[in-house]
């Protein structure tokens, strides 16, 4: 098969792949030999095999004075391993049509790859997967040229509302926790970046031990169990990683108004909100679906968007993360209507808190819900990226199967109880970006 017919393989691959939610999703589990937790789903439906190797080297193992490090070291590792160029590796891939991928945030750093299974484009592709994982070079000139852009990139996201407005928003969430480290870095701190950090960070962080490797499709246990070993056996063996401190509720409400000239307001609003495995996460899932998170169907689009025209658009969610996580509702609108759509944002958040929710809304948030459900997990990539989250956040096996009887059995009662003893809107933090008073 040429080149260009793998990629069209690939693009197609991309466009129809799908796994029957209806048989359920049948998923293996073991630990390699040194260390690593394996999460498996076998799908012979077509000769591709996804697979992802996950962590705990977010943005939250930074430090103010290092803030950045995680980052780049996740990123370079993909620039040169083993000897291998960029280019090398780029051209590598592409000569069989394997993508590349991965994705960071403050609690993980992952690695993805999507080959053929057939021998030669599935050798070729593990082989440079496995390098990059196991011998990063984090060239110097390298580094020097990726510090600049990310030097660059920072400099400009200071200049937009949308980026200052989230980093102030997670500041003054977290305080001191490392949740609110910017998870790109400062100028100051990636400008002092030195290639030692990063071979030091990737030592400690990048090990056996710890790590999550999640795979999906065309190939046996016997198989798997044989990729698994083959990329943790050359991994760092480092010693156990502490898990991440716990947050501290805030014990008073916190506004920051940061002047901007832009001709809207960006506000953001919050409190620490979940962890993952939560016992409270569905009760608070299909709550927030009511309130903000089910697009225009919620109450806020409804009572500030739809009913006033105060905003341009307004959400909420609630992102579990590996400790308390933000719940988060978010809004922009002309400079003159802010104070208006924040103080109807809040008595709409009052309400929700003191009524709850009708048996009405209940029904139609878990009838779109469940009914949405099968468009999670109808391909190989999304199932993978649950088989990823189910094995770093060591959730159930059964978390899938369970996932509609979970939101099935949640009350009109159970949403204002969780609400409430969750929620505390006297200590919200409240970021205005663009305030009234700028022009």
């Amino acid at each position: 098969m040429n080149l260009k017919n793998i990629k069209n393989f690939l693009m197609l691959v991309l466009l129809f792949s799908s796994f029957s939610a209806v048989a359920g999703v049948k998923i293996q589990q073991w630990q390699t030999s040194s260390g690593a937790e394996v999460y498996f789903v076998e799908n012979h439906d077509l000769p591709i095999i996804d697979l992802s190797v996950n962590f705990p080297a977010g943005s939250a193992r930074d430090t103010a004075e290092n803030s950045g490090v995680a980052g780049v070291t996740r990123y370079l590792m993909t620039l040169g391993a083993a000897g291998m160029t960029d280019e090398v590796i780029s051209n590598k891939m592409a000569d069989i049509g394997a993508i590349l991928s991965g994705e960071f945030d403050a609690d993980r750093a992952s690695f993805k790859l999507r080959t053929l299974s057939s021998e030669r484009e599935q050798t070729q592709a593990l082989d440079v997967f496995t390098k990059i994982l196991q011998k990063p070079d984090f060239p110097e000139t390298v580094l020097n040229r990726e510090k600049a852009r990310i030097i660059a990139g920072l400099q400009e996201s200071a200049t937009q509302p949308e980026s200052i407005s989230s980093k102030a928003f997670m500041s003054a969430l977290y305080g001191k926790h490392p949740y609110s480290l910017d998870e790109s870095g400062e100028v100051d701190t990636v400008s002092k970046l030195k290639r030692e950090d990063l071979q030091n960070f990737y030592t400690r962080y990048y090990s056996a031990k710890g790590s999550v490797i999640a795979m999906i499709g065309d190939m046996t246990r016997d198989q798997a169990n044989k990729i698994a070993e083959n990329i943790a056996t050359g991994m760092p063996q480092s010693a156990e990683i502490p898990p991440i401190a716990a947050v501290e509720l805030p014990t008073k409400s916190i506004e920051q108004r940061i002047v901007h000239p832009a001709s809207q307001s960006h506000i953001l609003i919050g409190y620490p909100g979940i962890k993952r495995g939560d016992s409270d996460l569905f009760p608070l899932y299909v709550g927030n679906y009511i309130l903000g998170g089910g697009g225009f169907v919620s109450r806020l689009t409804e009572e500030v968007r739809e009913k006033r025209g105060l905003v341009y658009s307004v959400y909420s969610y609630f992102m579990p993360m590996g400790e308390l996580g933000p719940f988060q509702i978010g809004l922009q609108t002309k400079k003159d209507q802010s104070e208006a759509a924040i103080k109807l944002v809040k008595q709409t958040l009052d309400k929700f808190l003191k009524d709850g929710v009708t048996e009405a809304e209940l029904k139609a948030a878990k009838d779109n819900i469940i009914g949405g459900f099968p468009m999670r997990i109808d391909s190989n990539g999304k199932i993978l990226d649950y088989l990823a989250m189910i094995g770093f956040y060591k959730l159930p096996l059964n978390y899938l199967d369970e996932y509609n009887k979970n939101v099935a059995k949640v009350t009109t009662s159970q949403i204002k109880e969780v609400f409430n003893r969750r929620l505390k809107p006297e200590n919200f933090v409240t970021v205005i970006v663009g305030d009234p008073g700028s022009k």
